[in-house]
């Protein structure tokens, strides 16, 4: 209740404080798939606010991935370009295409919301309910926007460690194609192609491709290599009815098979995934520009199967599935040429289902579950002073299960010495209902609690040299109250939650802890000479158990200290060449911070030179110094492998 309160009066007063209307303001597009000039320009950013906003305004630390930063990682996965960012570390069981987890400042995984053209890809049969990124490959992305700390106000529940937008290309002229192809170690090869166009009525695309790999041994010590296989496919398309009014479509497929092996051993096991991502929605400008509005329906569908052929008679060990339906509005309206409104409406309804089979019971029944929720938000955001833009909004939740909650979030950007300098500071509010499988999978706990979040940062970011050096720094902190963990039970044990109707099960989920997670964030990008660009982040993040036993031991799979270096040289002939560190510092495999891995480095070397003014040739080293490390006990890394490629436009 205080904490509602605190924050309705913040966004109350600053309400109270609006100056008169103006006539000629236009209001920023309500957008969330993308902004303009996403092909290159790193200035203008949409995830913060949910609207087109200069990044100077923004009081929240974001990392702006454009098309040529994607392309010059020459990344395949989507995990290991999120990586390269700062706050960002993942653990994976084996290769591409096996369960992922991705972190945030030392978030849960689940804890972060990831869109795709502004369609959330949450799969709620998954583990607590949050996305299993290692299906997702780079495919046609062009631009991906990294939001780190708290964003429920604007983005949902789930938003607590951050939020990653990713946005499929758009055309801007009449016709536009491209292929690209490569191949390299442990049989990998992938294939990528796209077409698409924009008059002044239509704008669309479609693009498609395949990954192929051997892959490698998940468990660390075996012998047979998991392999994996990718096919999937994007579309767009937008019609502009009137100057002011557009419809839109937009999708995503794909289908993957990843083999996997079992508990600490080699294992014939393989998995199959199908994930579809449907948006439609209608634009409308009214009141001349001053008013935009997005009326849109979003609908994802995660179908998971595992088998195992040792298991001759009953192979199928997994099946689920998760859906989701979204119906949402947003409005953004023009109140000055300072001050903007933005306020939207969304009405989500999940359904989930689950089942292992087993050789003793073949036929086990699904465990299903479904839950609604109902949302109202608003946001208000005004320069009251030159260069000081202030951002305040609030979100109202009706959960069907929890009840209502309301969340507050604040912010201040403020750009000073023509944008040389920007100070920024943001406090949020985080709430989580459980998830579909945390309550009735085979582990699931119908008496559990919501999960509370406060956090705030602050952080400076400054450039030198006209521009040739520019450096940030970021602290945050974020605390968490009824946070969520799997509990494990004792062999044998037969109390009522372990053993349900008698049946023992290896545990189950409860509220068993609060955490805290706070640290640092050092940002710098140099151009000290024509043709060098230098650029790192470094990461210190202090993710702990605040009660319970173990308070004061590091979350497990967070390392404390996390960086990224590297070094581009673009030459006079037009090659361009890059030299790229990875550190990961030492992580727990338990909470108990009894059982250790390694810190590790690693190093990827890049190159890539322009044919001609359409064709592309580009290659690289990943672990060129074949380093033998870990993201989870026991589970296998890919050494030292060559890749090279060709790209082409027409």
């Amino acid at each position: 209740m205080i904490r509602a309160l605190l924050s309705s009066t913040a966004l109350a007063t600053a309400l109270l404080a609006a100056p008169a209307l103006a006539d000629d303001q236009k209001a920023p597009e309500a957008d969330v798939a993308g902004a303009t000039g996403a092909n290159g320009v790193a200035e203008l950013v949409v995830t913060a606010t949910r609207t087109v906003q200069p990044i100077e305004k923004v009081g929240a630390a974001v990392t702006v991935l454009t098309q040529p930063a994607i392309e010059a990682s020459q990344a395949i996965s989507v995990t290991e370009l999120l990586a390269q960012t700062p706050s960002v570390t993942f653990a994976r069981n084996g290769g591409v295409g096996t369960a992922t987890s991705l972190y945030i400042r030392g978030a849960e995984s689940h804890h972060t919301v990831v869109l795709i053209d502004g369609v959330k890809l949450n799969d709620p049969s998954s583990i607590q309910g949050g996305f299993n990124s290692g299906n997702l490959l780079v495919g046609d992305i062009s631009r991906i926007e990294v939001l780190r700390g708290a964003q429920s106000t604007l983005w949902g529940s789930q938003a607590v460690g951050g939020v990653v937008n990713i946005v499929t290309a758009e055309p801007t002229t009449p016709f536009t194609s491209s292929l690209s192809a490569e191949a390299g170690a442990r049989k990998t090869g992938y294939l990528r192609g796209a077409v698409g166009g924009a008059s002044d009525k239509v704008t669309w695309r479609v693009a498609g491709g395949y990954y192929t790999t051997d892959g490698f041994s998940a468990h660390k010590t075996g012998k047979e290599a998991d392999g994996y296989q990718n096919a999937g496919a994007s579309g767009r398309l937008r019609v502009k009815l009137t100057d002011a009014v557009s419809v839109e479509t937009r999708a995503v497929y794909s289908r993957g098979k990843n083999d996997f092996d079992g508990f600490n051993t080699d294992s014939p096991e393989f998995g199959r995934t199908k994930e579809l991502v449907i948006y439609q929605g209608l634009n409308a400008a009214l009141l001349d520009g001053r008013w935009n509005n997005r009326v849109g329906f979003a609908y994802t569908d995660t179908d998971r199967e595992n088998y195992n052929p040792a298991r001759a008679a009953v192979p199928m060990t997994f099946d689920a599935a998760g859906k989701n339906k979204r119906w949402e509005y947003q409005g953004v309206f023009a109140i000055t040429e300072t001050w903007t409104a933005t306020f939207g409406a969304e009405s989500e309804r999940s359904r989930m289902r689950t089942r292992s089979p087993s050789v003793a019971n073949p036929n086990v029944a699904f465990r299903t579950g479904k839950t609604s929720a109902d949302s109202l938000y608003g946001q208000l955001q005004a320069e009251i002073a030159p260069g000081l833009t202030v951002t305040g909004g609030l979100r109202y939740e009706d959960h069907d299960a929890y009840g209502a909650h309301t969340l507050g979030q604040v912010g201040a950007a403020w750009a000073l010495n023509d944008n040389a300098t920007v100070l920024r500071a943001g406090y949020s509010q985080g709430f989580r209902a459980p998830g579909l499988y945390e309550l009735f999978s085979e582990y699931g706990n119908p008496a559990l609690s919501p999960e509370e979040f406060d956090s705030w940062e602050a952080g400076v970011e400054q450039r030198f040299l006209e521009g040739k050096v520019r450096a940030s720094a970021t602290v945050f902190h974020r605390e968490a109250d009824n946070e969520i963990r799997f509990f494990s039970c004792s062999f044998g044990a037969t109390d009522t939650i372990c053993a349900p109707g008698g049946v023992f099960r290896f545990g189950y989920y409860r509220n068993l802890q609060k955490t805290k997670a706070q640290g640092l964030e050092l940002i710098a990008e140099a151009r000290p000479v024509e043709g060098l660009t230098i650029t790192g982040n470094y990461t210190y993040t202090e993710a702990e158990l605040a009660a319970g036993a173990n308070t004061g031991k590091q979350l497990s799979r967070r390392p404390k200290d996390l960086a990224n270096l590297s070094a581009t040289y673009r030459w006079p002939v037009g090659l361009s060449t890059t030299v790229a560190v990875r550190y990961v510092g030492k992580t727990y495999n338990n909470e108990a911070n009894t059982v250790a891995v390694s810190d590790y480095a690693t190093v990827d070397l890049r190159a890539s030179y322009p044919i001609s003014e359409t064709l592309e040739v580009y290659g690289r080293v990943e672990n060129a110094l074949d380093k033998d490390y870990q993201t989870i006990l026991n589970y296998g890394t890919p050494g030292r492998g060559a890749f090279l490629g060709l790209r082409a436009r027409f």
